[in-house]
């Protein structure tokens, strides 16, 4: 379930969190692809100013909780995608795509506005978001009504009512790659203080996802470790024999190794009760 959208000027300017430093804030890392390569140097659409240094930092300090604070990455990406759409005005969708090795896109967006774009993108294997976690930079289109570089997508965007996009690639450390977009109502894209600001918050949750990641490799390890105790229990087999039953199990039923442990245990706390 996906938290309330954030309401930056209903945050009250606090300090920033552990994880808030001027390295966690990297957008000159980034590179600028698209037709309109300037729109960060000043080519955006209306006098929206961004946020207060002050505020910036209770932003990130707001993203930080609320990322943490999440029992799953699954979870902590509604989380992203609902504040990230809070932060731009005039934002009408965000989704956001992780794609780590071996596995799916991991995949969420803050409503139902534009879905059948965002789906078409991920179906035709083709689209600002997939540039984005592609080639790691930073990609802008300002009408994707008439981009001539995702013409599939134009008529899908004119239908939901969808100009203005901008795809932030993310890069969550030994993990995965992905990118979090931006879809505007209006063509021309998104102010760039306002996109400096996407940029920042993007950023922090790259650190953030990392330690949810890094946390839940520490719980996967415990079950697995647990686990094996359960096997070696069992059969009385010795430990490195334990660690092999396992891995050899879920290679044969095609499931994650921790699934495999987390149903052992399971059954095992079920026998004891019986």
């Amino acid at each position: 379930m996906s938290a309330p959208e954030a309401t930056p000027a209903g945050l009250a300017p606090v300090a920033a969190g552990p994880f808030s430093t001027p390295s966690s804030l990297r957008p000159a890392r980034m590179a600028v692809a698209g037709p309109r390569a300037d729109l960060i140097q000043g080519a955006g659409v209306g006098a929206v100013a961004g946020p207060h240094p002050v505020e910036l930092a209770g932003l990130l300090h707001e993203l930080t909780a609320r990322l943490l604070g999440s029992d799953e990455v699954p979870q902590a990406l509604d989380r992203l995608a609902a504040f990230a759409a809070g932060v731009v005005p005039g934002t009408v969708r965000c989704s956001v795509s992780l794609i780590g090795e071996g596995g799916p896109p991991v995949l969420a967006a803050s409503g139902s506005a534009a879905q059948a774009l965002d789906d078409l993108q991920y179906a035709a294997g083709d689209g600002p978001g997939l540039e984005a976690a592609r080639t790691r930079s930073l990609v802008t289109a300002p009408d994707l009504q008439s981009d001539p570089r995702w013409p599939r997508l134009a008529e899908c965007a004119r239908a939901e009512g969808v100009h203005g996009l901008v795809a932030i690639p993310m890069d969550v450390q030994r993990s995965s790659v992905g990118a979090l977009s931006l879809f505007v109502a209006t063509p021309g894209g998104i102010h760039p203080e306002l996109l400096l600001t996407a940029m920042a918050v993007v950023n922090q949750a790259e650190v953030l996802l990392g330690e949810l990641r890094r946390r839940e490799g520490l719980r996967e390890g415990a079950t697995v470790d647990r686990a094996a105790g359960v096997i070696i229990a069992q059969r009385g087999c010795g430990v490195q024999e334990s660690y092999d039953v396992l891995r050899e199990t879920a290679q044969r039923l095609g499931l994650d190794r921790r699934i495999v442990a987390e149903r052992l245990i399971a059954a095992a706390a079920r026998n004891a009760d019986d």
